[in-house]
């Protein structure tokens, strides 16, 4: 699907930036506390300073709510922020429309540029959301490959154990989205919650067989899946919104500095679901650094010389 480049979407929706002031200050650019918004902000930074875009370094700011503040603030000017995420922020978790890719970009760019003259750019191919995940070992035995396959597995009456948080089994974007769109329902029994619920321990439990588990609460671009010998089912039916990371720059500095749109767009572009994994493997299995991370992955596709 062919995504709307900036300009032209924001002529589409009647919405002209402003023309770039001269002497403008730095992009203060920021991202989340996780591994994979660090080296999204990481890949940022670099794109910027490579392009001779002046970009003063707040990455690893906090979690969403705190980064989100501080965009709407101004004590930021650029961060990675996910399609998906805007249905929180608009309060429209019910609406289909972030279920569709393409819609839900727009949808975000246009409420964000409206309500709070934020501008989304170009967002990747990756999609970050929730999956579940089961053994690679277990999944060829059993034939499992999407999550039609596991509900059929389940209704078959077969043993499924799932690690998860309770935010998982409880949100009804989580595990009751899954059971609604594809006809299955897990028993307390059926179920570990663990407290925190952080991806690495669902899928370690997973990984381990802990208390009989065989499937696990992941994220699409973890990177510990393949290291543990995970397979995250792919989501056919789209019970999940899309989670597709974009840098989102205030108005102001996005007009200062417009050719931010370009080079990033390059970045991004090369960010599909399986490079994104890799990048966060090789943080999180290789323990390589972010930034360091990040440069070779932009060397690699000629991005950084």
């Amino acid at each position: 699907m062919i995504l709307l480049s900036r300009r032209v979407f924001l002529a589409s929706a009647g919405l002209i930036l402003p023309q770039a002031s001269s002497g403008a200050p730095a992009v203060v650019v920021s991202s989340k506390l996780d591994l994979e918004g660090a080296v999204l902000g990481e890949m940022m930074l670099l794109a910027l300073k490579k392009a001779r875009i002046p970009a003063e370094d707040k990455l690893r700011l906090g979690p969403t709510a705190i980064v989100r503040r501080a965009l709407l603030s101004g004590a930021i000017d650029l961060c990675p922020e996910y399609t998906g995420n805007a249905a929180f922020f608009f309060h429209q978790e019910d609406d289909p429309v972030w279920k569709d890719r393409q819609a839900g970009y727009e949808r975000a760019a246009k409420l964000d540029y409206e309500q709070n003259k934020l501008v989304w750019l170009a967002p990747a191919p990756a999609d970050n959301s929730w999956v579940i995940a089961v053994r690679e070992r277990f999944a060829g035995e059993k034939s499992l490959r999407t999550m039609e396959d596991l509900a059929a597995f389940i209704r078959e009456g077969n043993h499924i154990k799932l690690a998860a948080s309770a935010e998982f089994v409880e949100s009804p974007a989580g595990l009751p989205a899954f059971e609604a769109a594809y006809g299955f329902k897990l028993s307390a029994r059926e179920l570990l919650v663990l407290s925190g619920g952080e991806t690495s321990a669902t899928m370690k439990a997973a990984a381990d067989g802990i208390s009989g588990v065989n499937a696990a609460m992941a994220y699409a671009t973890d990177g510990g899946l393949k290291a543990l010998g995970l397979r995250a089912l792919e989501d056919t039916r789209r019970a999940e919104p899309v989670y597709a990371p974009a840098p989102v720059m205030r108005e102001a500095a996005f007009a200062a500095f417009p050719e931010t749109g370009a080079v990033l767009g390059e970045v991004f572009a090369k960010l599909d679901t399986a490079n994104l994994r890799a990048l966060n493997e090789k943080i999180a299995v290789e323990g390589l650094g972010a930034s360091a991370a990040g440069e070779e992955f932009l060397r690699a596709h000629g991005l950084l010389r």
